[in-house]
């Protein structure tokens, strides 16, 4: 593997007093990197191929997929990546990843793929278009560092912090979404409700009454004061049994598909009777 074609493009991330992480030129100018390994008040600086170092500052960041954008000025050594999609990869596939001591020195760790999987949501809402564990080992400093393939293109960003005691990939696609949200809106917009929600049986006397075909649906738990649930007349008490045409059972499933201005259709039961609402769903305040 030509793991040096990759040299040019791998920086290391200085944040402050903490450990330094592997970061990947992306687009020019635009470094990708482990969200969980820098905080919005630190200090930012990489160090090149060449051991120089030079400031960065905070894009905007997506704890949900542990990606952090930061960008760069006056630098014109570095080259960008070329990434390629995962579609193509089977377990057992020979990966490296390639990232950057804390010292600049290039650093590799080989494996194997490990496991793949479909569309993934982290435990952090994050929206993962491809799970892919890679079986090699992040040492110190290797977190944001690139997965490449046999040919020397970039499949995604590893981070050890999405899933515990295992190293996942984030999909170069799921990157460059992740990236476009940040650049265009400093954060990820995530479709917003203001409603806390759990799933309950619906008696069969009221599914015969009301002809409903769901035989779970979502009971409000709460509803924040000033979320758009609220606004648009979602009560306390009401029982959803879809949203968007999404049946309810899940709260994952049920707003799976909505994003943030759309205007939700909601199918509720209240006070023994099938009712319908519109909500307009908001945008989820984002995380500091």
């Amino acid at each position: 593997m030509a793991t040096e074609s990759l040299s040019g493009s791998i920086v290391a991330v200085q944040s402050g007093h903490r450990l330094a992480a592997s970061g990947i030129h992306w687009r020019s100018r635009l470094i990708v990197t482990a969200n969980h390994m820098i905080r919005r008040s630190d200090e930012l600086s990489i160090t090149l191929p060449d051991h120089s170092s030079a400031p960065a500052t905070l894009v905007g960041r997506d704890p949900g997929t542990d990606v952090a954008l930061l960008k760069i000025e006056g630098v014109t050594a570095l080259s960008t990546v070329q990434t390629t999609s995962t579609a193509e990869l089977k377990v057992g596939h020979l990966v490296v990843a390639v990232g950057r001591s804390h010292l600049g020195d290039l650093a590799a760790s080989s494996g194997i793929v490990a496991r793949l999987g479909g569309p993934w949501r982290t435990w952090r809402g994050g929206q993962i278009d491809q799970l892919v564990r890679p079986d090699v080992t992040l040492y110190p400093g290797q977190a944001g560092s690139a997965l490449m393939n046999a040919r020397g293109q970039v499949l995604g960003m590893n981070t050890a912090a999405l899933a515990r005691m295992a190293t996942i990939t984030v999909p170069a696609i799921t990157v460059d979404r992740v990236l476009e949200e940040l650049l265009e809106h400093g954060h990820i917009r995530r479709p917003y409700l203001g409603l806390a929600m759990q799933t309950v049986s619906i008696p069969n006397d009221v599914r015969d009454r009301l002809k409903l075909e769901s035989a779970t649906g979502l009971l409000v738990m709460q509803v924040e004061a000033d979320g758009p649930a609220n606004r648009d007349g979602v009560m306390l008490g009401d029982v959803i049994i879809s949203i968007h045409g999404n049946a309810a059972g899940d709260v994952a499933d049920a707003l799976a598909g909505l994003r943030t201005g759309d205007q939700a259709k909601l199918i509720i039961v209240r006070g023994g009777e099938r009712r319908e609402l519109s909500v307009n769903v908001g945008d989820r305040p984002t995380q500091k």
